[in-house]
């Protein structure tokens, strides 16, 4: 019954004097001049901070580093996701992200996570100076514990070769990785990948030398490899009768 006689009561709009239609319309005028006449609200992306110290994160895990670290993985591949804003890998701050590596490799020191988004998220973007940041951060990782990081070293040789094309450079790290890479873990085809970028850098006599060296050192013994080389060798071998008679003609 109230809600009846409630409606009854309503005063249609025809009853609201003209003096208040005329101010509500105003005001809705200027509300849409404000708002068009405004700057538009840009979402800003955050720089990149950085890292505490790693005895801060202890501390602040309470005694939980490696949870800490997987925390920290996620939060830093997220960085780039942040509410109203998307940033590219291409606008992120390439030394600060090796700190923040640096510091989850510091708080769980078994992990591979921060060198396999060093080799292959952050490694794989466009732009050569910033790959040649995170090649060479892999590169000084690998130095500290070659028998470790070797295959996230021959990752970044295929990064120098191919998509940063410098030879040079994937030269640098297939040398590393041929001589400090000496665990049983190591599989010959990393400790070989130097014979193919020389073949490739046209360094084909160089090549063939370095894989006659390694077969007459007595030092390999697995078959897969012997055989391998084997093949390898004559391969250059043919290579190399081949420049010689496009020279004499």
């Amino acid at each position: 019954m109230f809600y009846s006689h409630f409606l009854h009561k309503e005063r249609p709009v025809s009853d609201v004097p003209l003096s208040i239609k005329i101010f509500l319309l105003i005001s809705l005028v200027l509300q849409l001049f404000w708002h068009s006449v405004q700057e538009p609200v840009v979402a800003k992306a955050e720089d990149l901070p950085p890292p505490l110290s790693t005895r801060a994160y202890v501390m602040s895990s309470l005694g939980e580093p490696i949870a800490v670290s997987k925390f920290l993985n996620l939060w830093l591949q997220a960085f780039d996701n942040q509410p109203g804003a998307s940033i590219s890998f291409h606008q992120l701050n390439y030394p600060r992200i090796t700190e923040w590596l640096d510091t989850i490799l510091a708080l769980d020191p078994r992990g591979h996570y921060p060198m396999l988004v060093a080799a292959r998220v952050y490694g794989s973007i466009k732009n050569p100076e910033k790959q040649r940041i995170m090649t060479e951060y892999i590169f000084h990782k690998f130095n500290e514990n070659p028998n470790k990081y070797w295959r996230w070293l021959a990752h970044a040789i295929i990064t120098a070769k191919h998509e940063i094309k410098d030879n040079v450079l994937a030269l640098k790290y297939a040398d590393a990785l041929a001589e400090k890479a000496s665990g049983k873990n190591v599989p010959y085809w990393a400790k070989d990948m130097k014979i193919i970028v020389l073949e490739d850098m046209g360094e084909v006599e160089a090549a063939k030398i370095l894989v006659g060296a390694l077969i007459d050192s007595g030092e390999i013994t697995d078959p897969y490899e012997l055989n391998f080389l084997t093949q390898k060798i004559a391969a250059l071998e043919k290579k190399v009768l081949e420049k010689q008679q496009s020279v004499e003609r």
